[in-house]
């Protein structure tokens, strides 16, 4: 549904700073995109109708997906093809409308086609990071409620345990349970898809939200198919993707930036996409050579890592990038400069999203011509949606140039948390704005720059790292009476988790026995980097942990 607009009619005249904010009466200030709204979102389609409704006449015969760890390509027909045998071997297994399958898998062809397939059976998606540990890998399917467990041979056993408790399904893609399941000459069955309504969800992806343990965000179709079209539709030759490229997908499929800015846009236009399935600096590179790669989304570490090697300069000829876009965390004027200057050919732009939001905000142009962006800026407001901003203490809403919590309103926002009614409503308000936690403010040129975060999450390069999951892991420890984890600056992760403990009495449980504790039930971002032993855990008279404080502590305890 669009949201409403709000008209100021007390204001005849307006500037050109306000051409793309509303006020009410009230002097509530809403920011939207400086770009031309979107007359038609087609965003009662289901997901994968969307997605391959252009290129299945259009480019049958071209090349869709290209497996980095084969050299194998497959076009747009292999693609359509293989999701409707993937369906129709979902459903051999029992799997139907509103039934949720998990993903263990690094990027491969099979993450796609399956990911289409449960689209086309009205089942939703939640993929886990294979890094986890069978602990996480098991609270995510408990919490998803997974009826099946997609995997391969080399992660199955990280899933055994807890399936053998259970009596859930783990088949692996690897072998010829799945690829007997339905034969080939079976594909023509995956025909016979499920009514789906815009409201169904087709992805469950995990966050932590603005605070807490990691929560299943409910992604519709029809937000995925607005949040898609907010980056790619549009009358003119858009900028960021176009059937003529070659977009490297390199990050996580797992991880929403990729499954939605790289696959699913790069798909929607008919691109070719090079799916890899883990970062290695040296073969990236030289498939960028080897495939003409003209886009290259990135986060800020892998952008460090390239503006470090010298085989970028030296010995791989990257002339196809045209374009370099990243996100998942800020990207600084330094590195931002220092990329320009690797790649001097190339555009480059930051986006800034959040599983729960679709994308906020882009800073590369959906026009001919691209917008002259300041540094350190993450684009104007996406098109189609609101944005405003709020103050934190009081919630009244800032005019330009004034920090406080950005807030985001469009059909590309999430559903809600799964099975956590009130975590909903403390994200999501009565009149629709999702409330990210972020603090950021709109300048006079519409652009829309991050200074802070409200919540408390951990940013380790692009992965979200939630303080209470960790103390929860702590203070179960018998020798431990109370923990708290806050942040601290890295050079190459961005954030890294530090611990303040408060030891048991009469314990002597050493900083290298908690991060071996820790290291052992925890994927490695989430390890602990330091402990530091204090008396108590300052907290507010509610109970609160006074982060703040202990930032500050340990901001000191750095210096020293």
């Amino acid at each position: 549904m669009e949201a409403k607009v709000i008209h100021n009619h007390h204001q005849e005249n307006h500037d050109h700073h306000d051409d793309h904010v509303d006020k009410d009466q009230d002097q509530e200030f809403i920011f939207r995109s400086k770009l031309p709204e979107l007359a038609n979102i087609p965003n009662h389609l289901p997901l994968h109708t969307y997605i391959l409704q252009n290129q299945l006449p259009r480019f049958r015969h071209r090349p869709c997906l290209i497996d980095a760890a084969t050299g194998a390509v497959h076009t747009y027909a292999d693609l359509d093809r293989a999701s409707r045998l993937d369906a129709a071997r979902l459903r051999a297994l029992g799997v139907a409308r509103g039934h949720v399958v998990m993903l263990l898998l690094r990027n491969c062809p099979a993450f796609v086609s399956t990911f289409l397939a449960a689209s086309r059976l009205g089942a939703s998606i939640t993929a886990a990071n294979p890094s986890f540990t069978p602990a996480e890998v098991a609270k995510q399917a408990a919490s998803s409620g997974a009826k099946l467990i997609l995997t391969v041979s080399d992660f199955a056993d990280k899933v055994k345990p807890f399936a053998d408790e259970t009596g859930l399904t783990i088949t692996c893609i690897d072998t010829d349970e799945w690829n007997s399941r339905v034969p080939p000459e079976g594909a023509e069955e995956g025909h016979q898809e499920a009514e789906i309504e815009p409201d169904d969800v087709v992805a469950l992806p995990y966050s932590s939200g603005t605070t807490g343990l990691p929560k299943g965000v409910m992604v519709t179709h029809k937000a995925l198919v607005t949040s898609v079209a907010q980056q790619v539709e549009g009358e003119n030759p858009n900028l960021y993707m176009h059937a003529e490229d070659v977009i490297l997908c390199v990050l996580p499929l797992f991880h929403i930036y990729a499954l939605n800015s790289v696959l699913l846009c790069g798909l929607r236009v008919g691109a070719t996409v090079v799916v890899v399935p883990r970062f290695e600096l040296g073969g990236t590179l030289a498939l960028v050579e080897r495939h003409r790669v003209t886009v290259v989304p990135l986060v800020p570490p892998i952008a460090a890592a390239l503006v470090r090697c010298d085989e970028a300069a030296r010995h791989r000829d990257l002339s196809s990038v045209r374009m370099v876009i990243t996100g998942g965390a800020p990207m600084g004027k330094e590195l931002e400069e220092a990329v320009r200057e690797k790649l001097p050919m190339a555009v480059l732009g930051q986006g800034y999203g959040m599983t729960e939001a679709g994308s906020v905000s882009m800073s590369l142009a959906f026009a001919k011509k691209p917008f002259p962006i300041k540094s350190g800026a993450c684009g104007t407001v996406i098109r189609n949606a609101e944005m405003k901003v709020v103050d934190p203490d009081t919630s009244v809403s800032l005019p330009r140039n004034k920090p406080g919590e950005i807030c985001i309103r469009g059909s590309q926002i999430m559903k809600g948390f799964l099975n956590d009614p009130e975590a909903t409503k403390a994200t999501i308000d009565e009149r629709g704005w999702l409330h990210t936690g972020d603090i950021g403010y709109v300048d006079d040129d519409d652009e829309v720059f991050i200074v802070d975060r409200l919540k408390e999450l951990i940013k380790y390069k692009a992965f979200q790292v939630a303080p209470a999951e960790l103390e929860a892991l702590l203070v179960a420890h018998p020798n431990i009476d109370d923990a708290a984890v806050v942040p601290m600056k890295d050079e190459v992760a961005g954030e890294v988790p530090v611990a303040f403990v408060v030891r048991s009495s009469d314990s002597d449980i050493s900083e290298e026995d908690i991060k071996l504790y820790i290291s052992k039930q925890v994927v490695f971002y989430k390890r602990i980097n330091r402990v530091y032993f204090i008396e108590k855990i300052t907290k507010s008279p509610s109970g609160k942990i006074l982060r703040k404080e202990l930032r500050s502590k340990l901001a000191t305890e750095v210096a020293n």
